[in-house]
């Protein structure tokens, strides 16, 4: 019996050893290998921190431009009435268009006020949307060029595409999608 007992003891003995061990080995692996992704962890945290940071500053900038802008808009001229509407696909400007423009950088001339320009492109809904945004910026900026060339210094024009987004007239009509390509002025002072 008491060689069986020392054999059991003995049993136990290496069973404990061999979970002792076994417990070191584990604590190892933990350190090594989960400590480099907390360390990654803790860098995505700090960068998505800086994120969070650099958001509410340009949230900050924007209100603070906006507050500027307010009470600023001066008065606005809309290129959309029949003899003016941009052919289909087209960013042309046809002669009624330039007389008008003729007659709003006169206005801006006579004047002689340090106002900004912001020339919005609109197109109708047809074809894609993609195609509408680039549409419309050519349209605003193919004013922009005009203005300048009679000017309008280019620091004071800025260009910006609705494309499709903000329709003044249904889309479903022939009239109502040449009525919605445009291009308006905005004057702010």
């Amino acid at each position: 019996m008491i060689v069986r007992a020392s054999g059991v003891t003995i049993a136990g003995a290496m069973a404990l050893g061999a979970l002792s061990l076994g417990g070191c080995a584990t604590k190892e692996y933990v350190r090594d290998q989960v400590a480099p992704v907390a360390t990654q962890v803790q860098s995505h945290e700090d960068r998505l921190a800086g994120l969070d940071q650099a958001t509410r500053e340009a949230l900050s900038r924007a209100e603070a431009a906006g507050k500027l802008a307010e009470g600023k808009f001066l008065y606005s001229m809309v290129l959309s009435d029949d003899s003016l509407k941009f052919p289909s696909d087209k960013a042309t400007l046809t002669p009624e268009v330039q007389a008008r423009l003729d007659t709003f950088v006169d206005k801006l001339k006579a004047e002689n006020r340090n106002v900004y320009v912001e020339v919005q492109g609109h197109t109708d809904a047809t074809g894609s949307k993609e195609g509408n945004y680039r549409l419309g910026e050519q349209r605003a900026e193919t004013v922009r060029r005009y203005l300048n060339q009679h000017g309008v210094a280019l620091n004071r024009i800025g260009t910006i595409s609705y494309g499709p987004d903000q329709p003044i007239a249904p889309n479903n009509t022939r009239d109502g999608r040449a009525t919605n390509r445009r291009v308006v002025l905005i004057v702010l002072a």
